[in-house]
């Protein structure tokens, strides 16, 4: 627990309230301006999207404003989520808040002026995508620095609460703003909010790190990307993640074209709806966490696609303002219940050293997702009708539950030891050896009795995973011909800081745990050689 944590009361509290994280104050005053700025960017959104809803390819039209503000996650995201694990988080987030408000300020003025045409809002609205899409990685990975771990699927619900309070609050002002005064209003609180957030990251005292700690970006980025393709829970995650987003995301894009066209409604009554399910998201977070102990992750999750399934139907088939906003309620309860039961499993399942990396990946699948999905679906109901497509959507959404009974989340995926330790001392070297030298081979040779050999193989099967989650390139096990007791394990990392890096910053305690078990079943202590290119050969790319 990092000293922020104890001055604001974190370590106090243990207990399984919902509330708990916001007792800490930093917590506290960052999730209030980003309450601020999640506002805002409702209000921005019903903006945009009722400045088009009466273009002749309306569908089309709204879809892309939302796929423009989803789709920069793809390119950007798992960039943004190196920045933040290598370079201060808070003067990341600090400078991007600055940037954003400037953006939208710029589109408050130029449609102020009468010359925002749907080219112009689409590009601008690509372009705060974009500012969202580096903002939310170290947004997200800064809040287990703000709680003790056992309070992270608190603060991880509260993350969605805050979504989805806004998501109530938002829209529905902004109808009535858009319709007495205009969007331009609208833009220009959202780049206010956005003031808000800067403000309280300059009173949040972060801890600083050290640059000798940083990774360098291409390193980083190779080791990010290494470490997803190495842990089954996370790709698990984002699996489910994606196979729930993409159908769900046919209502958001298409919810302003049913207001319209199939309910008469007006911008207000727009905003009604998604304050529908904002309202929703809110009750999902104050029940969660007694609904999560008695279903389970997977149930749970089934349910909520389920639920949303049934919002998805019900703006494909009723007619009535009223019977689709309160089925809307039971949508906006699962979409809460999805987000954070996906959101949560992830972060107990990221270590510190990658967490930012980890949900950029996250992001990319689910918020890209989203955007692409809109957009496909914008255009198929453009072809088939909006309600035909919604309810191609409902069905997808029902066998997306359905396959939990074969894809489900795995089960420990969320509950491992996910601790930094450093077990093993550095190696003890005889040669002058350069950060950036490599590659590096490691051997590690281990006496295994013949009776223990199958159990030492399947061990070293896990402690493989291991060594390619935390930096290994290639990984192999062999058996000695002449003798059969004598196992090498040989593994190649791209530099000698890599290699370091695994003794000291990204070895878990799970990591550990598996190698020990293999070492265990040898016998006496492995020899151990790390090899290195010879003084003055080039480094092999």
């Amino acid at each position: 627990m990092t000293q922020q944590q104890k001055h604001d009361g974190g370590a106090r509290e243990n207990g399984p309230s919902s509330w708990a994280p916001l007792r800490g104050r930093t917590f506290r005053v960052l999730w209030s301006a980003q309450l601020g700025s999640n506002v805002g960017t409702w209000m921005q959104t019903v903006g945009a999207q009722w400045m088009l809803v009466q273009q002749p390819n309306a569908p089309t039209l709204t879809a892309a404003v939302q796929a423009a503000s989803l789709l920069p996650v793809l390119f950007l995201s798992l960039p943004a989520g190196v920045l933040a694990d290598v370079l201060d988080r808070r003067a990341l987030l600090m400078t991007l808040s600055g940037v954003m408000a400037a953006l939208c300020a710029a589109l408050a003025a130029l449609t102020a002026a009468g010359l925002t045409t749907p080219a112009v809002l689409i590009a601008l609205t690509f372009l705060i995508g974009c500012g969202q899409a580096l903002m939310s990685p170290g947004w997200q990975a800064i809040q287990p620095e703000l709680v003790p771990r056992e309070q992270i699927p608190a603060a991880a619900a509260l993350g969605s609460l805050n979504v989805n309070v806004a998501r109530a609050i938002g829209p529905a002002v902004a109808g009535l703003l858009v319709a007495a005064t205009g969007p331009d209003v609208v833009f220009a609180l959202n780049a206010v909010s956005f003031l808000g957030v800067l403000a309280a990251l300059l009173g949040w005292h972060r801890a600083r790190h050290g640059a000798g700690d940083r990774e360098r970006m291409r390193p980083a980025l190779a080791s990010g990307t290494r470490y997803v393709r190495n842990a089954p829970g996370v790709r698990r995650v984002l699996l489910r993640s994606g196979l729930f987003v993409v159908p769900a995301s046919a209502l958001w894009g298409l919810l302003p074209v049913v207001a319209e066209r199939r309910l008469g409604l007006g911008s207000g009554g727009y905003g009604l709806l998604l304050g529908a399910l904002g309202a929703g998201a809110i009750v999902g977070a104050v029940t969660i966490g007694r609904v999560r102990e008695r279903l389970g992750r997977n149930v749970l999750l089934a349910v909520s696609t389920v639920a949303f399934a049934a919002g998805t139907l019900a703006a494909a088939v009723l007619r009535q303002p009223v019977p689709v906003a309160v089925v809307l309620v039971v949508a906006g309860v699962g979409w809460l219940y999805a987000l954070s039961t996906l959101n949560t499993t992830l972060q107990l399942a990221l270590p510190g050293w990658v967490r930012a990396r980890g949900l950029a990946v996250y992001l990319m699948v689910f918020m890209g997702g989203q955007g692409i999905g809109t957009l496909l679906w914008g255009l198929l109901a453009d072809g088939i009708g909006t309600a035909e497509t919604l309810l191609v959507s409902a069905g997808l959404l029902l066998a997306s539950a359905a396959s939990l009974t074969w894809l489900p989340l795995r089960e420990r995926t969320g509950t491992l030891d996910r601790t930094i330790v450093a077990p093993w001392p550095e190696p003890a070297l005889a040669l002058p050896v350069d950060p950036d030298d490599g590659p590096v081979l490691v051997e590690v040779a281990y006496e295994v009795p013949e009776d223990r050999a199958e159990r030492f193989r399947a061990a070293m099967a896990e402690a493989a995973v291991s060594r390619r989650r935390t930096g290994a390139l290639r990984w192999n096990l062999y058996q000695d011909a002449a003798d059969p007791r004598r196992w090498v394990e040989v593994f190649e990392v791209a530099s000698w800081s890599e290699h370091l890096r695994q003794h000291g910053a990204r070895l878990t305690g799970y990591d550990a745990e598996l190698l020990t078990t293999a070492r265990d079943l040898a016998e006496g202590e492995p020899e151990v050689r790390h090899l290195v290119p010879p003084a003055g050969e080039p480094a092999r790319p």
